[in-house]
């Protein structure tokens, strides 16, 4: 357990929210209990994620980006987070860079900070392949389909680092995020288990999207989400190369240009407050 006190910063990318934690000028060793507990909206900051900035010793990133979700599991990916990260080290003077490197557990990505203050997310090359997501599936199709509780499901499977799920349905409003995300969160044909996505199409450059976050619940937006629902979207033919995401909290940008290419997406990073936890 560590012991003492942390100082952290509150962020959140349009209501996706964090404590972000600076690694490299303190020490941040935190167990399972103690990241459920700042997370905790009643007894802690409150988070969807905690995120922690550490040193990274090779030549290919600035920083290692590390995630922990609000049960105190970590996870490889975040898009919202990953903007929130680039104004953190920006900000608190840790770089002076505005296109920064930083090395996740599923890779490297890279962030650029834009002369509007918003910040742009090379994401990566989505993945497809069930086994790579992972998923278990014999082969690689655009939809698939699962029996839960005798209700026929069916769902892109997309990694944009970390696994999704992507429905399409007709309204997101009356969608059964809370129960059906839940059951597909934890299918045991997703052995990491899944976030969870209900994607509603207005047209071609734009959809509604709500997302059940592996480990943390709806949330009110969810950036690797919105990567995942526009390839999903592309895949089945219903969306073009660039697409406005209306997600609760707020409006994310996504670009992508088909099987092989990254996905970019564009969006804003607050902070909120700063403070000092007591641990």
């Amino acid at each position: 357990m560590a012991s003492g006190e942390l100082y952290f910063t509150k962020m959140h990318g349009i209501g996706n929210d964090f404590v972000v934690l600076d690694g490299i000028n303190q020490q941040v060793n935190l167990s399972g209990e103690q990241i459920r507990r700042i997370a905790d909206r009643h007894f802690g900051v409150g988070c969807d994620q905690l995120l922690v900035v550490e040193a990274y010793e090779g030549d290919d990133a600035d920083f290692r980006y590390r995630i922990f979700n609000a049960d105190g599991g970590e996870v490889e990916q975040c898009g919202n987070g990953a903007r929130c990260f680039a104004r953190f080290v920006y900000d608190q003077g840790l770089t002076q860079k505005t296109t920064i490197p930083v090395m996740t557990a599923s890779g490297r990505i890279v962030l650029q900070i834009e002369p509007n203050g918003q910040v742009t997310v090379n994401m990566g090359v989505p993945e497809l392949e069930p086994a790579r997501i992972p998923f278990i599936s014999e082969s690689r199709q655009t939809l698939y389909n699962l029996d839960i509780e005798e209700q026929r499901v069916s769902f892109a499977a997309v990694s944009m680092g970390n696994p999704h799920a992507v429905l399409q349905v007709e309204d997101v409003d009356t969608a059964p995020v809370g129960v059906l995300g839940a059951r597909l969160e934890s299918h045991p044909a997703f052995p990491k288990r899944v976030n969870v996505g209900f994607m509603q199409v207005l047209d071609r450059g734009h959809i509604r999207l709500r997302v059940f976050e592996r480990g943390a619940g709806e949330t009110l937006a969810c950036g690797t989400g919105a990567c995942a629902a526009v390839v999903a979207g592309c895949l089945q033919g219903l969306l073009d190369g660039q697409v406005t995401v209306a997600l609760h909290g707020g409006q994310l940008q996504i670009q992508w240009q088909g099987d092989g290419q990254p996905v970019w997406m564009t969006g804003p990073a607050e902070t909120v407050f700063r403070g000092t936890l007591s641990l």
